[in-house]
């Protein structure tokens, strides 16, 4: 980074804060290298991340304190019931929305380049009376964009090489995944992807590779009819479209994860740069299998970035001092480099 580029100016929300929010939050700002690289504010209540750091400190874990850092401390409700540690219910729900809502409309107004977002429990929105599947709805939604996508990025600690999965459908039931699957929609989330392999990663020429929806892709519609009746006509336009890129599909689902669990474990260098699942579980399986503890979340086709660790509130483990923080650490290290990426390419 050069004298004329600026830090990256990051918000970081809790979460919810009855879940590992608050405890992989300082854990993972124990870490002064990061503080070196972007300008940190954490989003959620200065008197729960106290109360976290001290008792990280009974446990003999170390983390950030609080007092170090830059807090916009957003105090809990005092009518609502009190927060439940380990288990969640209105008052977190509550309370991770505020965060989620203050850090959108800050990063809107120009304080911050991206959001980093902490677990939450949609349930506990819904308990709350937010009606909303998830936080890339209400960014999406508070942002005014009707493209956007759900990348996850994660780095191979053994060869370095970078896996990017992005979801063309994402929390649906897996009945509606065949009738939600369109060429209009397919079209939206690859240009979302090109355009971000492009310029957030720096890859001006991708490989994209573009799962196939049935076994062996239909065997020429054998097994289903999909790839058959309009995949492969798509792709094929979708080619003429892109000259720039190597688009290859559709790949059997069996066999697509092949290439890039080798080039994880450093067995094989034929991966492609991107890869397109058409539904949640086609997608996540092999991404959580390879890079559970690393992986990263990703909306793409907001105006500003936004990561996320990719895991839940774990309430099961909350307060325990265990979670591990690999995925909060590499969601603020990714949101570094893209806000440089895209503001400095």
């Amino acid at each position: 980074m050069t004298q004329s580029q600026k830090l990256p100016r990051l918000a970081i929300t809790l979460g919810d804060p009855s879940g590992i929010g608050p405890e992989v939050v300082l854990k993972a700002l124990a870490d002064p290298v990061l503080s070196q690289h972007c300008d940190l504010t954490v989003i959620g209540s200065d008197r729960i991340l106290q109360q976290t750091y001290q008792q990280l400190q009974s446990q003999g874990f170390y983390s950030a304190k609080p007092d170090k850092l830059k807090i916009i401390n957003l105090d809990p409700d005092l009518t609502l019931p009190s927060l439940k540690i380990g288990g969640g219910n209105v008052s977190s729900g509550a309370m991770s929305f505020q965060y989620l809502e203050t850090a959108i409309a800050r990063t809107l107004k120009g304080e911050f380049d991206g959001i980093v977002t902490g677990p939450i429990a949609k349930k506990l929105w819904n308990l709350a009376g937010y009606d909303y599947p998830g936080q890339t709805e209400l960014l999406a939604e508070k942002a005014k964009v009707k493209r956007f996508g759900m990348l996850f990025v994660a780095r191979s600690p053994y060869t370095g090489w970078t896996l990017r999965t992005l979801l063309a459908t994402t929390h649906i039931p897996l009945s509606q995944v065949s009738q939600t699957l369109t060429p209009e929609l397919m079209s939206l989330k690859l240009g979302l992807f090109v355009d971000c392999l492009r310029h957030e990663f720096g890859l001006e020429n991708p490989r994209i590779a573009v799962a196939g929806l049935n076994p062996h892709s239909g065997e020429n519609g054998q097994l289903g009819t999909e790839e058959k009746d309009w995949l492969i006509p798509w792709l094929n336009q979708q080619r003429d479209r892109y000259p720039y890129i190597q688009l290859d599909g559709p790949i059997p689902p069996d066999t697509m994860w092949v290439k890039p669990g080798q080039a994880w474990f450093n067995l094989g260098k034929n991966a492609h740069d991107g890869y397109l699942a058409l539904y949640h579980d086609q997608g996540l399986i092999p991404v959580k299998l390879m890079a559970f503890d690393r992986a990263v979340n990703t909306t793409i086709g907001l105006p500003f970035i936004r990561t996320s660790p990719d895991h839940g509130t774990a309430f099961d483990i909350a307060g325990k001092g265990i979670a591990d923080e690999s995925s909060m650490k590499a969601a603020i290290e990714l949101g570094i480099e893209l806000v440089n990426n895209r503001n400095y390419p």
